[in-house]
C-alpha cells in the first residue's frame, strides 16, 4: 500500500466533493472513508485509476451517510451526477483548497490547524507540537473549526498571510522527516509565487529552497542527525541555494521586509559561509533583531540566543537565554549547548539528558542522548 501516493491525492479528492457543494466537514469524513476502504481493496485489487477510484467511493459514502441523515434527504437527487467511471481530469486542487481552508469565519490560526489537518495530512500532534500546545486544546481548536465552517459554501477564499503560514508549517513538518511534505510544500509555493506578486510568497519560497538545499547533509547514514557546524557543505545543493539568494534579493530590493523574508536572509547568511567557522554571526543576530521586532516568537528569542553565543561568547548567549521561557521546547538543549562552549561541561552533560528525555522526535533524542555521553565520558577521563 503505497501511502504517500493516498496522501497525495487527499486534497484533489477533497477538492472535487467541496466544489460539489458538499460541506467541508461531510466531505472530510467521505474521504476518510475512502482512503479506509482504499487500504483494505487496494493491496490484492489496485486499481488503474487511483484518484477516479477514491472520487468514486468518497462520493458514493457520502450519498449513503446523506440518506441515512433524514435532515439531509433532499441531497439524495445528488445521485445522478455520481461521477463516470474512467480517468479523473488532472487537476490540482490543493492549492486552491489551502486558501479555501484559510475561510474568513475562522481565525486565522483556527484556519492554520484546520488545513494542516484536513489538505495537510499532518495529525493532530504534529500541529499541536508546531503551535507549542497540548494536543487536547489542539484537538479541540480544530473541532471548534470544522463546526464554525459545517454547512458553509467555500466560496469566500481566506488571506494569503494564512496560507502561507500553512505552507510553512507543512514545510517545517516535512523538514524534520517526521513527515515527507517538505518538496510538496515547495511545489505549492512555487505555484503560489507564480499567481502572486508579493514578497513574501518570495520570501518563503527562498526560505524553503534555502533549507531544503542542506537537507542531504542533515543526517548520517545511520540516520543519525548530523548539526550544521558539523554538515558536509560540499553535500548542499547549490542550485537551490543560487535560485533561493537570487529570489530572496529581489524580495528585499523592494523594501517591503516581513518575517519570511528575515528567517530566508538569516538562511542565506549560513548557506553563504564556506565553512561554520565563517559563518557572520554578527549580521545573524541582527536579522534575528529584524525577526523578533516582527514577530515577538519566542523560538525566535531562543534561536537567537544561540546566535549571540556565537558571536560574542557563550557567556552572552546564556545572558539572552535568560529572558526566554525555560519551559519553550529545545531550550534546555540550547542551555547544555551553550553551557558545553562555556566549559562547564558536567551540567551541559547533565542538560542535554534532560533535553533527550523531552526531545519531538527519535532522531532528536538519539542525537542529544549522544551528546551527553561524550560528555560523560570525557568527564572520566
Amino acid at each position: 500500500m503505497d501511502e504517500t501516493l493516498l496522501r497525495s491525492l487527499t486534497p484533489s479528492v477533497l477538492g472535487v466533493l467541496v466544489r460539489r457543494g458538499i460541506d467541508f466537514a461531510a466531505a472530510e469524513d467521505a474521504v476518510q472513508d475512502a482512503l479506509i476502504e482504499a487500504v483494505r481493496v487496494w493491496p490484492t485489487d489496485p486499481p488503474r485509476d487511483p484518484k477516479g477510484w477514491l472520487t468514486t467511493v468518497a462520493w458514493r459514502r457520502f450519498l449513503d451517510a446523506a440518506r441515512a441523515d433524514a435532515a439531509r434527504r433532499r441531497r439524495e437527487d445528488l445521485v445522478d451526477e455520481e461521477p463516470e467511471p474512467g480517468p479523473a481530469r488532472g487537476v490540482d486542487d490543493t492549492l486552491q483548497l489551502y486558501f479555501l481552508c484559510a475561510h474568513p469565519s475562522l481565525t486565522p490560526s483556527s484556519a492554520v490547524a484546520l488545513t494542516l489537518r484536513a489538505v495537510g495530512g499532518l495529525t493532530t500532534r504534529q500541529i499541536a507540537h508546531a503551535y507549542l500546545v497540548p494536543e487536547a486544546t489542539m484537538a479541540q481548536r480544530i473541532s471548534r473549526a470544522k463546526r464554525t465552517v459545517s454547512g458553509l459554501r467555500f466560496d469566500r477564499p481566506g488571506d494569503v498571510a494564512t496560507v502561507l503560514r500553512v505552507l510553512y508549517l507543512v514545510f517545517n513538518e516535512g523538514y524534520s522527516g517526521d513527515v515527507d511534505l517538505a518538496a510538496e510544500a515547495i511545489r505549492l509555493t512555487r505555484q503560489l509565487a507564480a499567481a502572486i506578486d508579493h514578497p513574501e510568497v518570495a520570501g518563503l519560497l527562498a526560505l524553503m529552497l534555502l533549507h531544503h538545499a542542506r537537507r542531504p547533509a542533515r543526517t548520517a547514514p545511520d540516520g543519525s542527525l548530523v548539526p550544521l557546524a558539523e554538515q558536509d557543505r560540499s553535500r548542499w545543493d547549490t542550485g537551490s541555494i543560487a535560485e533561493g539568494v537570487e529570489i530572496l534579493q529581489a524580495a528585499l530590493a523592494r523594501d517591503q521586509l516581513g518575517e519570511f523574508q528575515a528567517q530566508a536572509a538569516i538562511a542565506a547568511l549560513h548557506a553563504d559561509a564556506p565553512t561554520a567557522a565563517e559563518t557572520d554571526w554578527v549580521q545573524i543576530v541582527e536579522w534575528y533583531d529584524e525577526l523578533a521586532r516582527l514577530t515577538d516568537n519566542p523560538v525566535v528569542r531562543l534561536n537567537r540566543a544561540v546566535a549571540v553565543g556565537a558571536a560574542d561568547g557563550p557567556r552572552a548567549g546564556l545572558a539572552a537565554l535568560a529572558a526566554v521561557d525555560d519551559a519553550l521546547p529545545r531550550y534546555t538543549a540550547v542551555a547544555a549547548y551553550l553551557h558545553e562552549r562555556d566549559g562547564d561541561l558536567p551540567r551541559a552533560a547533565r542538560l542535554y539528558s534532560e533535553a533527550a528525555r523531552a526531545a519531538p522526535n527519535l532522531a532528536e533524542r538519539d542525537h542529544l542522548t549522544r551528546q551527553a555521553a561524550r560528555l560523560n565520558a570525557l568527564g572520566r577521563r
